[in-house]
Protein backbone atom coordinates (compact mmCIF):
# COMPACT_ATOMS: atom_id res chain seq x y z
CA UNK A 1 0.00 0.00 0.00
CA UNK A 2 1.19 3.47 -0.59
CA UNK A 3 1.07 5.88 1.90
CA UNK A 4 -0.85 9.18 1.36
CA UNK A 5 -1.41 12.12 3.79
CA UNK A 6 -4.76 14.23 5.22
CA UNK A 7 -5.91 16.90 6.78
CA UNK A 8 -7.79 16.52 10.08
CA UNK A 9 -9.50 18.76 13.14
CA UNK A 10 -8.54 17.90 16.45
CA UNK A 11 -10.92 19.19 19.13
CA UNK A 12 -11.39 19.16 22.88
CA UNK A 13 -14.49 17.31 23.68
CA UNK A 14 -14.86 19.37 26.62
CA UNK A 15 -14.90 22.75 24.88
CA UNK A 16 -15.55 22.27 21.66
CA UNK A 17 -14.19 25.96 20.62
CA UNK A 18 -11.02 24.84 21.01
CA UNK A 19 -9.42 23.33 18.07
CA UNK A 20 -6.24 22.90 15.71
CA UNK A 21 -6.24 21.42 12.50
CA UNK A 22 -2.89 19.58 11.44
CA UNK A 23 -2.65 19.68 7.43
CA UNK A 24 -0.40 16.51 6.90
CA UNK A 25 -1.25 13.73 8.97
CA UNK A 26 -0.11 10.48 7.54
CA UNK A 27 -2.88 7.93 7.34
CA UNK A 28 -1.46 4.44 8.88
CA UNK A 29 -3.29 1.41 9.49
CA UNK A 30 -0.60 -0.16 10.86
CA UNK A 31 -0.36 2.20 13.58
CA UNK A 32 -2.74 1.56 16.43
CA UNK A 33 -3.32 5.17 17.81
CA UNK A 34 -3.30 8.87 16.25
CA UNK A 35 -0.14 10.67 16.87
CA UNK A 36 -0.69 14.11 17.09
CA UNK A 37 1.78 16.99 18.60
CA UNK A 38 2.16 18.14 22.16
CA UNK A 39 1.67 21.15 21.99
CA UNK A 40 -1.06 21.18 19.48
CA UNK A 41 -2.81 18.90 22.60
CA UNK A 42 -1.88 21.42 24.89
CA UNK A 43 -2.78 24.53 23.19
CA UNK A 44 -6.18 23.60 23.21
CA UNK A 45 -6.57 22.27 26.27
CA UNK A 46 -5.80 18.33 25.97
CA UNK A 47 -5.41 16.73 29.55
CA UNK A 48 -2.89 13.87 29.91
CA UNK A 49 -4.83 11.02 31.13
CA UNK A 50 -2.79 8.12 30.58
CA UNK A 51 1.18 8.95 31.32
CA UNK A 52 4.22 6.34 30.26
CA UNK A 53 2.45 4.84 27.71
CA UNK A 54 4.38 2.18 25.83
CA UNK A 55 4.75 2.09 21.92
CA UNK A 56 6.60 -0.03 19.57
CA UNK A 57 8.02 2.17 16.78
CA UNK A 58 8.03 0.21 13.38
CA UNK A 59 12.16 0.18 14.08
CA UNK A 60 11.82 -1.93 17.20
CA UNK A 61 12.28 0.88 19.75
CA UNK A 62 10.29 1.15 22.86
CA UNK A 63 9.19 4.72 23.73
CA UNK A 64 6.48 6.02 26.31
CA UNK A 65 4.34 8.31 26.05
CA UNK A 66 1.16 10.30 27.23
CA UNK A 67 -2.31 9.37 26.01
CA UNK A 68 -5.37 11.80 25.88
CA UNK A 69 -8.77 12.43 24.45
CA UNK A 70 -9.91 14.55 21.96
CA UNK A 71 -12.33 15.26 18.84
CA UNK A 72 -10.88 13.76 15.47
CA UNK A 73 -12.68 15.32 12.44
CA UNK A 74 -12.32 14.65 8.73
CA UNK A 75 -14.58 16.37 6.81
CA UNK A 76 -18.02 15.67 7.88
CA UNK A 77 -16.83 12.40 9.91
CA UNK A 78 -15.86 12.57 13.42
CA UNK A 79 -15.10 10.19 16.64
CA UNK A 80 -13.70 10.47 19.66
CA UNK A 81 -10.57 8.56 20.62
CA UNK A 82 -7.58 8.63 22.95
CA UNK A 83 -4.65 10.20 20.99
CA UNK A 84 -0.52 10.28 21.38
CA UNK A 85 1.40 13.23 22.65
CA UNK A 86 3.69 12.65 20.14
CA UNK A 87 7.08 14.58 20.81
CA UNK A 88 10.07 15.94 18.34
CA UNK A 89 10.47 13.33 15.82
CA UNK A 90 7.80 11.27 15.60
CA UNK A 91 5.49 10.67 12.52
CA UNK A 92 1.78 12.49 12.92
CA UNK A 93 -0.22 9.37 12.40
CA UNK A 94 -3.82 8.78 11.89
CA UNK A 95 -4.25 5.04 13.50
CA UNK A 96 -6.35 2.83 12.72
CA UNK A 97 -8.70 3.01 15.75
CA UNK A 98 -9.96 6.20 14.38
CA UNK A 99 -10.47 5.38 11.20
CA UNK A 100 -13.12 3.01 12.76
CA UNK A 101 -13.94 5.11 15.02
CA UNK A 102 -15.05 7.49 11.62
CA UNK A 103 -16.66 4.78 10.28
CA UNK A 104 -13.75 5.11 7.18
CA UNK A 105 -11.51 2.26 4.73
CA UNK A 106 -8.17 2.96 2.99
CA UNK A 107 -8.79 2.59 -0.62
CA UNK A 108 -5.33 2.28 -1.37
CA UNK A 109 -5.04 2.56 -4.89
CA UNK A 110 -6.69 5.86 -5.09
CA UNK A 111 -4.66 6.88 -1.75
CA UNK A 112 -7.97 8.46 0.01
CA UNK A 113 -10.41 7.58 2.93
CA UNK A 114 -13.57 6.13 1.95
CA UNK A 115 -16.94 5.65 3.40
CA UNK A 116 -17.13 1.86 5.23
CA UNK A 117 -20.25 1.44 5.19
CA UNK A 118 -23.19 0.31 6.94
CA UNK A 119 -21.93 -1.05 10.63
CA UNK A 120 -22.07 -4.51 11.83
CA UNK A 121 -24.46 -5.15 14.26
CA UNK A 122 -24.61 -7.90 16.77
Amino acid sequence: MGTFYTKCKIENSADRTKSVVLSRMLVDRGSEYTWVPAKSLEKIGIAREKNDVLFVMANGQQVTRSVGFAIIRLDKHFTIDEVVFAERGDLLLLGARSLEGLNLTVDSRRKKQVAAGPLPAA
